[in-house]
């Protein structure tokens, strides 16, 4: 009688999704300029790097994975946020939850994983200036990028897997803006402490490029510090701010939300958390990274059309500065 009484729940509903005639036409307009934008910024970077050869190197390689990686990363929940926006059914199968959640984690890992990277070449460009380019091969680059790719994508599948043969029964209404694994783990009918080690692997792999990275930028400044001139100085600050405001932004999102473990939120503050690191980390990236960057504009606005010339990668200085040279070729975000 109670296997009767049983039902399989073959979709999840969006429950905190204002219907269309309450407004959220004033929030589809936006959201769906920031996707738009997000996509445009990202292809533009990506193309200007591809295209142009002065840019293969490998800090410019990492910044056209790490804008490809955010392409698929937004893709993956904000049209369905706008779906959702104008739909009068906000559904999403337990097939689409799933592969929701695979795909959004496997990306942000992903992306945390290159973001590492870029700290790591930068610690070699400025504290190993001479040994940069035996050190940062192009053989060693590509290695780097496919297995930080591979490694995300295989870190979630265990998990995935497990949620997959979790009952559920109902009800199926998921408090959050996309499939997560906190609300969707709530609707299961089972005991689902086990996801405790899941999340404390999860902040292992965090606190891991939390570390390097911090790491790496500490020993970077006293480098920088040492720099005599005050100018230079103060250029190479200048654009060590730019990847370290991404960081910044990037990694305390995603410590506010995955770093708390059984901590619960007001629905408002999970919301605006999820938000952050889901749209607005997005949306600010391609702004701060690599928009800033005058070579990368020039580059934009060859690729777009607006301008013809050359651009020069390399400053043309004498040969008697190779390290001051490499920290400003090799700092730029």
């Amino acid at each position: 009688m109670g296997q009767e009484n049983q039902t399989v729940v073959a979709e999840f509903c969006f429950s905190d999704f204002p219907q269309f005639e309450n407004g959220s036409l004033l929030l589809f307009v936006p959201l769906l300029f920031i996707y738009v934008f997000i996509i445009v910024g990202n292809f533009t970077i990506f193309s200007a790097v591809r295209l142009d050869t002065r840019f293969h190197n490998p800090m410019y390689n990492f910044i056209s994975i790490f804008s490809f990686l955010e392409i698929w990363y937004t893709t993956v929940t904000i049209p369905k946020m706008l779906s959702n926006l104008i739909s009068e059914r906000k559904t999403i199968s337990f097939i689409g939850c799933l592969l929701q959640m695979y795909f959004f984690h496997s990306l942000g890992v992903t992306e945390a994983l290159v973001l590492t990277l870029m700290a790591i070449d930068r610690y070699v460009a400025i504290c190993n200036p001479l040994r940069y380019a035996v050190i940062m091969t192009p053989r060693l680059c590509a290695q780097l990028s496919t297995g930080s790719c591979i490694f995300g994508f295989l870190m979630l599948l265990p998990e995935i897997a497990w949620i997959s043969t979790l009952p559920f029964c109902g009800p199926n209404q998921i408090h959050q803006l996309f499939c997560d694994f906190e609300p969707v783990l709530r609707l299961a009918c089972t005991d689902t402490s086990m996801i405790l080690v899941e999340e404390v692997i999860h902040a292992i792999s965090i606190l891991t490029s939390v570390s390097i990275i911090s790491l790496s930028y500490l020993r970077i400044i006293t480098v920088i510090l040492r720099i005599p001139s005050g100018e230079s100085r103060q250029k190479v600050f200048s654009t060590c701010a730019a990847h370290i405001t991404v960081f910044l932004l990037f990694f305390g999102s995603v410590a506010l939300k995955y770093l708390c473990f059984s901590v619960t939120f007001p629905p408002l503050l999970d919301k605006a958390t999820a938000l952050m690191f889901a749209v607005l980390t997005p949306l600010f990236n391609p702004i701060i990274c690599s928009l800033r960057n005058k070579d990368m504009k020039d580059a934009i606005r060859r690729v777009l059309g607006f301008q013809k010339g050359s651009m020069s990668l390399v400053p043309n200085e004498s040969s008697h500065a190779p390290a001051q040279r490499h920290i400003s070729i090799n700092l730029k975000c």
